[in-house]
């Protein structure tokens, strides 16, 4: 989600994803693609924002941590653009720039869209490449596979293409689009329209994954990636602030058990930082939330209960094998999501 990217059409909430189309890919033939080099573009996200956290999570998993360069946001962004206030001085120190719209501008003067997470910069011009999240993960998984770690999943199978999109492509208006078009409904009835395509889309994606492991095939896709995201946030967000209020995602027991076996999968669990989610949120819709009071709880440390979902067979990684330790430098702070430590999975 982005600065001035929320749209109200006819009293409903409409995203905005006229993004910027350019592509980084293996062999550019175009105009509008840029080459794969290793150290040459910066990830920007923001860890609150669940578009950002699929891209964060896709690098963990294929292990491109040493070819693509991480600047984080912070979770509180100003009237117009995510701003670097975590970093020394406020400033992104590689791109050298205190917002991520000025990598935006750089490229484009007077850039009229959203500024978006996540995005891709070229660090050598310090201008945007991209902000198309669905095709970046994408050619995270398929462009850059000459930097991928060894052991790395394959994400986006060839020979399940066609159903990975098909099965992401159904839930994401209902459930990871859903979501806000129940929180920025400007009526009644366009809540209700979402409240209830939502759950019934939650309801469906229970049933098929009731004697499945993973949406599709037998190890974690792209798909579950998209999925996730949306599921993290459910209690600690959407359930109270966007008003998705009929269940929780621990009263859902399927999709509960489903979250949980996806959050003790590295790459997954320690990309969350559950404080910066809930600032974002909270701290940043005052539409919606005028006295910008952050909730204390759920407590987090339920991520980390059994799920027994490895009784239903397939591999998290298939033939790969998972990602190793975070580096300390990109390490959700212990205190930000006491499940890590649980799970062996906290630096501190």
């Amino acid at each position: 989600m982005a600065p001035a990217q929320q749209k109200y059409i006819e009293d409903s909430f409409q995203r905005d994803t006229q993004y910027i189309p350019d592509r980084v890919v293996a062999q550019p033939t175009r105009d509008g693609e840029w080459p794969v080099e290793a150290g040459r573009y910066r990830l920007v996200v923001a860890r609150a924002c669940p578009w950002a956290n699929r891209a964060l999570i896709d690098r963990r998993l294929l292990g491109l941590e040493d070819a693509i360069s991480l600047a984080v946001a912070g979770p509180v962004h100003d009237a117009d653009s995510w701003t670097f206030d975590l970093d020394p001085g406020e400033v992104d120190p590689v791109l050298g720039v205190p917002r991520l719209k000025d990598a935006y501008e750089k490229r484009f003067p007077g850039y009229p869209k959203g500024i978006t997470v996540p995005a891709l910069v070229d660090e050598r011009s310090g201008e945007v490449v991209t902000n198309d999240h669905p095709q970046l993960t994408l050619d995270l998984s398929t462009q850059w596979i000459a930097h991928h770690r060894d052991g790395a999943p394959d994400l986006f199978p060839e020979e399940h293409r066609e159903e990975i999109l098909e099965v992401a492509d159904s839930f994401y208006e209902d459930v990871n689009n859903g979501v806000y078009k129940c929180g920025f409904a400007g009526k009644q009835a366009s809540y209700e329209r979402a409240y209830d395509a939502l759950f019934s889309r939650l309801d469906a994606l229970s049933e098929r994954l009731e004697r499945r492991r993973y949406l599709v095939g037998d190890s974690i896709t792209e798909a579950d990636v998209r999925l996730f995201t949306t599921l993290a946030r459910f209690d600690a967000v959407y359930h109270g602030h966007f008003k998705c209020n009929r269940s929780k995602l621990t009263e859902m027991p399927v999709l509960w058990a489903y979250a949980r076996d996806l959050f003790q999968t590295p790459g997954f669990g320690d990309t969350q930082d559950f404080v910066q989610i809930k600032q974002h949120y909270y701290a940043t819709h005052l539409d919606i939330n005028p006295t910008g009071i952050v909730p204390k709880g759920p407590d987090e440390r339920v991520w980390a209960t059994p799920h027994h979902r490895e009784e239903l067979g397939g591999s998290p990684f298939g033939d790969g094998t998972p990602p190793g330790p975070v580096s300390e430098a990109e390490a959700v702070p212990a205190a930000h999501n006491r499940a890590l430590e649980l799970l062996g999975l906290s630096h501190r």
